[in-house]
């Protein structure tokens, strides 16, 4: 184990090298560019033995790992907002061709207006793609989210591609001390890749073909249920990883101070930094703040929210993203998970950092505190915009 001093996208193409993919298809786009150029210079100085393919766009980068795939290698590529958009049609693709691509996203607003910086607006888009969706809070989980990713996606209980997302700038090109794993560390715990859903001369078979009305929707079963397993093989994974590298992680969702906590913000991603500092500033005050950040988006952690937040008193939900003309998806989910259980808890979506916008200490405190007004009966839109007095309905 050694430390370096990286970006989390540094840090994230750290962990690819770890993991050896076959094949990298790269084509690069802000903030992602990073990853694919570290990659390449591995690549380049024969630390990385993979194939480095310079593509003609994010629709031939995603085609072109789904080849791979197919031919029964392992692939990696990376994208970001747009570039994101671009693979759209490629990312249901690989899902129902159940091929366990290894993609990172660098979360950023999509247009228009155009727009560079950071929120969820992408990833988030693209929920019901049929993909494993991660967020990694920081650079260490950035790179060990890279590592554990392939484990979890080609394991044949699940055997579903895997996007691992980190917020624009804010963690794709924030630099901080990161433990780096040796090489013989990462292969004693990710197996080389082994698949019976390749192209084999010797075991013909049908890959990405067509199903009519009679047998789709045994396809598109089998799709969910591969994502439904992969909430036990993601708990695997990590055992395993805490073992080899004693890091331990959480599962589906990370609670902080939610034992006894009477209000709390559940979020993704960098963000849930600065609440947890809230947190401690409000409890010092008599306020008993808590948080839940929801680390797998799919997965939904339902049964995990749910036991979480049980006992508050009221919750937010914040994030980066807006399903217009609705409310946040985040949001939507959140209450779908409240409602299986029967929990009959106010909660009240907070949306910020459109744009790239900055959430400050001081709004997630005036969160927390609208919480507690809400919990002794003042009335509240159930959809809020930081910074923004939204009038009427």
């Amino acid at each position: 184990m050694s430390k370096k001093f990286l970006s989390g996208d540094e840090a994230f193409a750290y962990g690819i090298r770890l993991a050896r993919p076959d094949v990298i298809s790269a084509y690069p786009i802000t903030p992602q560019t990073v990853v694919v150029e570290k990659l390449s210079d591995f690549v380049e100085d024969g630390s990385l033995k993979s194939n480095f393919i310079h593509v003609e766009s994010e629709h031939s980068a995603l085609s072109c790992a789904m080849g791979v795939s197919a031919a029964g290698a392992r692939a990696f590529t990376a994208t970001s907002s747009q570039g994101l958009l671009y693979m759209a049609e490629c990312l249901v693709y690989a899902s129902g061709g159940r091929f366990p691509i290894v993609m990172m996203n660098a979360n950023r607003s999509t247009a228009l207006p155009w727009n560079i910086y950071g929120d969820q607006r992408d990833s988030l888009a693209l929920l019901d793609s049929g993909w494993i969706q991660s967020y990694a809070q920081d650079g260490q989980e950035a790179l060990d989210m890279a590592l554990m990713s392939y484990y979890i996606a080609e394991h044949k209980k699940v055997q579903t591609p895997f996007m691992v997302n980190l917020d624009g700038f804010v963690l794709t090109h924030t630099y901080e001390v990161v433990d780096v794993p040796e090489q013989a560390q990462a292969d004693e715990f990710l197996p080389s890749f082994e698949t019976e859903n390749k192209f084999d001369f010797e075991s013909p078979k049908n890959l990405a073909f067509s199903a009519g009305p009679e047998t789709n929707t045994f396809f598109k079963v089998k799709e969910h249920l591969g994502l439904l397993n992969a909430s036990a093989v993601i708990s695997e994974a990590e055992e395993r990883f805490a073992k080899i590298f004693g890091r331990k992680y959480s599962g589906l969702t990370e609670n902080y101070k939610t034992e006894d906590a009477d209000y709390i913000i559940l979020t993704l991603g960098s963000v849930s930094g600065l609440i947890r500092q809230a947190v401690d500033e409000l409890r010092d005050e008599g306020l008993k703040a808590g948080l839940v950040r929801i680390r797998y988006m799919r997965p939904f952690p339902v049964s995990e929210i749910s036991a979480a937040v049980k006992n508050a008193k009221a919750l937010a939900v914040l994030e980066k993203d807006v399903s217009f003309g609705a409310e946040g998806t985040v949001y939507t989910n959140v209450n779908s998970a409240l409602k299986k259980n029967a929990l009959e808890i106010p909660s009240k979506n907070f949306i910020g950092g459109l744009g790239g916008k900055d959430i400050s200490l001081r709004e997630i405190k005036d969160i927390f505190l609208k919480l507690k007004d809400v919990s002794e009966g003042q009335k509240l839109s159930d959809v809020n915009f930081l910074g923004v007095d939204v009038k009427g309905e």
